[in-house]
């Protein structure tokens, strides 16, 4: 598979970013546009981002060799001609997503694997009429914008998926340097969009009640919320934040958070079961005798990040 190359269809700015994930990581890279001007500016937009990586440290490898190993092809069947994984990165349009999906398919060899960058349209939606062998090599994968500085993408299968696809792609993301996680079955937003929707309905809604201001809201995650979750996740958060770990948290903070729901008409009391569910996986990854070091592994994260904030600051 060696000879065999990854295709970017789309150079947007997602699709550029693509290119510079994997071209950074050894692999052949070749990129397609339908827009002439859009396949012109492709180079020119690798190297100065590869600049900008390179001027803060960001940058392992020859600039020039990383750029060498990107193509640009004036046509699709000659973008996909040696494809192993096909990265499309078109608009966020369903029906413009279901036609590429169909002539991507009909153009690529017949081991090739389709992943969509799609913020929110599922395979089952792009890829659900299309006949059987070719439908079972589509998926989503969706990553953090841009996916060069933000590694986490998500692998997004559709019940018809074959699931060694999904870990096949999921193997490629990883030998790259990103970090896949893995959606169980398909949700509108998929899970990052909802996670970060979930903040800003409420941040609208702080705004729209005259709680707080734009600015403080932003503030407030910049210098709280966002810095702590640099260094680890709510659930992580959670069971660290309170001695006893996530089930002394639920315990103390379930009702508060349940009222705070209830004001917004939610209802999605955290039940016994599932607190039970999130401890097993939280004590599974930290046992509570070690909980100490978990806290000082926080502290330790988040010191780094303050350094790392000031260096850039004075720099």
């Amino acid at each position: 598979m060696q000879d065999r190359t990854i295709t970017i269809v789309g150079a947007g700015s997602i699709g550029v970013a693509f290119a510079i994930v994997f071209a950074r990581a050894g692999e052949r890279v070749v990129v397609s546009d339908p827009d002439p001007a859009r396949r012109a500016r492709v180079d020119a937009e690798i190297a100065e981002r590869l600049d900008d990586l390179s001027a803060h440290g960001l940058l392992e490898g020859d600039e020039a060799a990383i750029r060498a190993r990107v193509r640009v092809a004036d046509d699709l069947a000659g973008a996909l001609a040696s494809a192993r994984h096909v990265q499309e990165c078109a608009p966020e349009n369903e029906a413009l997503k279901r036609d590429l999906a169909r002539e991507i398919l009909a153009l690529a060899p017949s081991d090739a694997v389709l992943a969509s960058s799609s913020s929110a349209i599922g395979a089952s939606r792009f890829a659900g009429q299309l006949p059987e062998g070719q439908r079972a090599r589509c998926l989503v994968a969706h990553p953090g914008n841009p996916p060069y500085l933000v590694p986490v993408v998500e692998i997004v299968p559709a019940p018809f998926t074959d699931p060694a696809i999904a870990d096949r792609t999921a193997d490629l993301f990883a030998r790259c340097g990103m970090t896949p996680v893995r959606v169980a079955r398909e949700v509108e937003g998929f899970v990052f969009n909802r996670l970060q929707g979930a903040l800003l309905r409420e941040a609208y809604c702080l705004v729209r009640d005259g709680v707080i201001g734009v600015a403080d809201i932003d503030a407030l995650v910049r210098d709280g919320l966002g810095l702590r979750w640099s260094v680890i996740g709510p659930f992580e958060t959670a069971d660290l934040n309170t001695r006893g770990g996530i089930r002394a948290h639920a315990a103390r903070m379930g009702p508060a958070y349940a009222r705070m729901g209830a004001e917004r008409g939610q209802n999605d009391p955290w039940s016994e079961d599932l607190v039970a569910r999130v401890e097993a996986e939280r004590r599974a990854a930290l046992p509570i005798e070690r909980w100490e070091d978990g806290v000082r592994a926080r502290d330790v994260g988040l010191m780094r990040a303050l350094a790392a904030r000031r260096r850039g600051a004075s720099s």
